[in-house]
Parts: C-alpha cells; sequence; structure tokens
C-alpha cells in the first residue's frame, strides 16, 4: 500500500477517499491515477521509513544502548538453557530422592546445554558495538542448541 502527500501535508493511502479544493476523490483514485496527474494536484508519493531491527536499534541510525543488550540477550541465553534443562531436571529430582541414576545420555545433554549457553554467553560478551551484537543474534548460530548431525557419506 501506497502512501501519497497531499499539498495541505495530510498523509492518505492509495485507499482512502480525500478531498481536495473543494472536490471529493474516491478511495481509487490513487491507485489508478498517473504520477503526471498527482503531479498536477501537487500530491508526491510519501517516502516509507527505512527498515530497522526495532530489538537492537531506536531508528534507522541510531542504535540501542550495547551494554543493555549485551544483559537482556543474556537473559534471553539463560531462559533458553533453564527451558532445555528443565525438561529432564525429573531425573535429577528422582536421583536426589530415590538414588536411582539418571541415565549418561541425559547428563551429557545436560552438560552440553550448559556448554553451548556459555559458550553463547562469551560470544555475545566479545560483541563491542550494537551492529556486532545483532548480527550474533540474527545469526543461526545463536538459535542452534541442538549438535549438528554428521554429514552421511556414500
Amino acid at each position: 500500500m501506497a502512501s501519497y502527500i497531499l499539498p495541505d501535508g495530510r498523509t492518505v493511502s492509495d485507499s482512502m477517499a480525500f478531498k481536495l479544493n473543494d472536490l471529493q476523490y474516491p478511495g481509487n483514485w490513487l491507485r489508478l491515477s498517473t504520477p503526471e496527474q498527482r503531479a498536477e494536484l501537487g500530491i508526491t508519493e510519501a517516502q516509507p521509513e527505512p527498515f530497522y531491527d526495532q530489538r537492537f536499534y531506536w531508528g534507522p541510525t541510531l542504535p540501542k544502548d550495547h551494554a543493555q543488550l549485551v544483559e537482556q540477550w543474556t537473559e534471553v541465553i539463560k531462559t533458553t538453557a533453564g527451558t532445555f534443562l528443565a525438561l529432564t531436571d525429573w531425573y535429577i529430582t528422582r536421583q536426589a530422592e530415590t538414588g536411582l541414576a539418571t541415565p549418561q545420555s541425559v547428563l551429557d545433554r545436560r552438560t552440553e546445554i550448559r556448554r553451548r549457553s556459555n559458550d553463547k554467553e562469551l560470544l555475545l560478551q566479545a560483541t563491542t558495538t550494537t551492529e556486532e551484537l545483532a548480527a550474533y543474534v540474527t545469526s543461526p548460530e545463536f538459535h542452534v542448541w541442538e549438535a549438528l548431525p554428521e554429514p552421511i557419506t556414500p
């Protein structure tokens, strides 16, 4: 959907009816009109706001505070790791209460989750700018918590 600026400064979408110079224009006029017809009336196309990721920037060229983002995303890592660990917490509770051993595969997976969490935190803390932090947080590396399978060789 395109937006246009009328000579009086009002912004309208290409599907809005509007009144200009005491004439009423229907909601489809802007969409069906030519650039020349719009220019004759002094109507210009509004420029879209540049895209920026609001998780990391206040505006297109205004990054959020890097140190605060490191704290915020560290909490995301800790919460994610805690969620994964919670899935097998019952094994640990059962062992503490009954003495029944936790399977080694579960202990190995819990160790792997903690290792990945620590690695992610270190990589996050190693960033020095909001741009670097955003690049890491939006990368696949940040989101992968499982070991990647070994490639199958023929």
